[in-house]
């Protein structure tokens, strides 16, 4: 049975608005809800009795946070969809005390992340970005036999975290011919076995791999989670790639490996994020930095309004939330 359209609100920034929401997505939403403007306001500029009919605000960057005060003056309040990942900066206690639904487009976000890593893995394998860095000193074709320690088949792929991202690049990784190992301490095996993997723990899985993969939410138990010691267990030649958060590596450590030339490595999020402009990662042959491109960006945030678009559609049946978010889920997530 379906309710009369939830009174809405965009609660983001401008930009994100403007890049989520595409003429046709906008119209759907407009169909969907009685939205109070197509264009994202400020909710602390608006008046009480506009506030106190809000009924859903839909979120992505540049939301507000939703403390105590700001619930306040949203009485009617029973949705918050977010049109981007982590909700991590929005929510509070207060919300969750209030039973407010809560859901993300994560879901929606790992794809391209998952994409990513997957094409980084595969010129992971080929030494691909180091040979970008030194064409120039790369006179004369090389032999077959210069390239015995490269390659995509029958190598050994490590994946720290079976997370959203994780799991769909261990199902990707199906397409090789190659062995993955997973790490994650909240795993279940055979869930992992099931995606195509072997669940270890990281100290064994470490000595193992080609490739280092890393998926983890940045939580203050997961800080510099790879350091110098699980560096060191690394095979030489291994690569190592982080699409998830910079925090969860340890770049001190990381760099007197790649310095060494005995590790390579590939960083889409780094700690600080931007490096600065002196950082000897930048310069290194064997260290690929990109900045932070893995994410949904241009078109692919499209998905984003889609996924916002089907809860909306939930909500008005009465349905169950398509990706919902609880206050248990910000103990494990990003």
């Amino acid at each position: 049975m379906t309710t009369p359209p939830a009174r809405a609100l965009l609660a983001m920034s401008a930009d994100a608005a403007h890049a989520v929401f595409d003429e046709s997505r906008l119209a759907r939403l407009q169909d969907l809800t009685r939205l109070h403007s197509t264009a994202p306001v400020d909710i602390d500029t608006l008046p009480d009795e506009v506030l106190a009919d809000i009924e859903v605000l839909i979120t992505s960057w540049g939301a507000p946070h939703l403390d105590a005060a700001r619930l306040a003056r949203l009485p009617r309040l029973r949705a918050v969809l977010h049109a981007a990942g982590s909700v991590r900066q929005i929510v509070s206690d207060a919300l969750w005390q209030r039973g407010i639904r809560v859901t993300s487009a994560a879901d929606a976000n790992a794809v391209p992340v998952a994409e990513f890593t997957f094409a980084a893995i595969v010129f992971a394998g080929k030494r691909a970005f180091t040979h970008l860095r030194t064409a120039a000193d790369q006179r004369a074709q090389r032999g077959l036999l210069d390239y015995t320690e490269v390659g995509n088949v029958d190598r050994t792929i490590g994946v720290v975290g079976f997370s959203r991202i994780g799991r769909r690049v261990v199902e990707m990784l199906r397409m090789l011919d190659v062995r993955v190992l997973v790490a994650d301490p909240f795993a279940d095996a055979e869930a992992v076995a099931a995606a195509g993997a072997e669940l270890l723990p990281l100290e064994a899985l470490l000595p193992q791999v080609q490739v280092l993969s890393l998926h983890a939410p940045d939580l203050p138990s997961t800080h510099h989670m790879i350091g110098a010691a699980e560096l060191a267990e690394l095979p030489d030649g291994a690569t190592v790639i982080n699409t998830a958060r910079g925090a969860l590596l340890d770049h001190d450590a990381l760099l007197a490996e790649c310095r060494t030339g005995r590790l390579d490595a590939v960083l889409d999020v780094t700690d600080p994020e931007p490096l600065p402009a002196d950082s000897e990662l930048l310069r290194l042959p064997n260290v690929a930095v990109t900045p932070h491109i893995a994410g949904s960006l241009g078109t692919e945030l499209r998905r984003l309004a889609d996924s916002v678009l089907d809860e909306l559609t939930a909500l008005a049946q009465g349905a169950a939330p398509r990706h919902p978010i609880t206050a248990a889920d910000m103990t494990s997530t990003a």
